[in-house]
């Protein structure tokens, strides 16, 4: 990915400097000042939000938010390790602030604990798809975008982004569900062969 955003880079910027040489160096300059702007507007956003999770953490108030969100997120990954909860927990928590990039060591934790569970083909997937959905409250992170763009009300796609999140979320969640009820069906109508020797040693019992 980065070496085809090099190439098109490149090439755009060949084209330009061949087209329209005055305007290259002004485009670019333009385009690396936006670019720094941007980024600083995450750069402060997301400092806030590392800053106050970081606090959750030293005060427990995480292990709260875990123990709250502990009896939905065993019915819903159907697991029961605590640890994987906790981790998933955070992950969503963090998530729901809008702040992805936050949000991916607790997922990459959770994942690595859920592989070790008795349903961690269904788990893992679930955890995939919630965060690919983009699970969030508050988009604080296009806010912060869209305030350093000088958009005169970054906030107000709070409601449309809840709305989208709500549906996209809801509606990966039950195709999931959907996708391994089925694949439970075809495993207990075919159920896989035991191996040759306990069939052998079952015979010789017998």
């Amino acid at each position: 990915m980065n070496a085809i955003f090099a190439y098109l880079f490149i090439f755009a910027g060949l084209t330009l400097l061949f087209k329209n040489p005055e305007l290259f160096l002004s485009t670019v300059l333009n385009g690396a000042q936006k670019s720094a702007t941007l980024c600083l507007a995450l750069l402060t956003s997301y400092a806030l939000w590392l800053g106050l999770v970081s606090v959750w953490e030293k005060c427990g108030i995480n292990e709260k938010i875990a123990k709250f969100f502990k009896p939905f997120l065993r019915k819903l990954f159907k697991t029961d390790d605590d640890a994987s909860l906790t981790a998933i927990s955070m992950n969503l928590s963090v998530n729901l602030l809008g702040i992805g990039g936050a949000a991916t060591p607790y997922g990459i934790k959770a994942a690595q604990l859920l592989d070790k569970t008795e349903n961690a083909e269904y788990s893992s997937a679930l955890l995939f798809v919630i965060n690919a959905t983009s699970v969030q409250l508050l988009p604080t992170a296009i806010v912060g975008v869209r305030a350093s763009l000088g958009a005169l009300n970054p906030s107000d796609i709070i409601f449309p982004s809840l709305l989208s999140t709500i549906f996209s979320t809801a509606l990966g969640v039950i195709l999931i569900k959907a996708v391994f009820a089925i694949k439970e069906k075809r495993s207990a109508k075919n159920p896989a062969p035991r191996p040759a020797f306990i069939q052998k040693t079952k015979a010789g019992v017998r």
